[in-house]
């Protein structure tokens, strides 16, 4: 599994402590992490929690990532830009408790963690507490084991309801104001993570015209 990892600027100071914890989780796991910052509150290249939701659903929809790792603040704003957009389930994840829940019942493909609310000390052992009840598991397996069937069938029937509520990726990207979209992919490392991951011709063209 690719995981990605991605910090908007409220935030951005934390990146290297997020990218720790994860790591130290999920590399034993056999998972790879690329970090797509950003890497610092002063880059260059700033993120809102907005730009995070097109940069993840560009990177899940392409199979640049299997999952997405992000978050803002306290984690709200982040999880509803991701869940504007199609091929993306984020789930609002404060606890190792919600990490279980949400991976074995919700099924989903991204998580927004808040970085700033209730971040204090031992902060940085919840995030491993998080990461290790995420992905101890194959996801969607239910919880409790025996309310398993009907909980897949509701994400199923979940999944056909956002098949129809939503419109093509490329489509979206292109009707969004440029300079936001822009943004959303200049990070120093995007290109180079983006464009050597993408199994999607369609989206990395969208991308690199976006991006002209």
């Amino acid at each position: 599994m690719k995981i990605a990892l991605i910090n908007e600027n409220s935030q951005a100071a934390k990146n290297a402590i997020v990218e720790k914890a994860l790591r130290k989780v999920v590399e034993p796991m056999g998972f790879t992490v690329d970090n797509y910052g950003m890497y610092a509150a002063d880059d260059a290249a700033q993120l809102t929690y907005v730009q995070n939701g097109i940069l993840a659903a560009v990177l899940l929809n392409s199979g640049a990532a299997d999952y997405v790792i992000t978050g803002c603040g306290t984690g709200e704003g982040a999880m509803l830009a991701l869940n504007s957009f199609p091929g993306v389930i984020c789930g609002h994840v404060a606890d190792p408790l919600d990490a279980y829940t949400f991976a074995q019942i919700n099924d989903g493909n991204a998580i927004s963690l808040p970085f700033a609310k209730g971040f204090g000390w031992g902060g940085d052992l919840n995030l491993e507490y998080i990461f290790e009840k995420l992905f101890c598991e194959p996801s969607g397996q239910g919880y409790p084991r025996e309310r398993a069937v009907p909980e897949q069938r509701n994400k199923k029937i979940l999944d056909g309801v956002r098949a129809v509520a939503f419109r093509d990726l490329c489509d979206i990207l292109r009707e969004l104001d440029r300079d936001l979209v822009k943004g959303a992919f200049a990070g120093a490392h995007f290109s180079e993570l983006f464009f050597a991951n993408c199994k999607d011709e369609k989206i990395a063209a969208c991308v690199k015209e976006l991006m002209a």
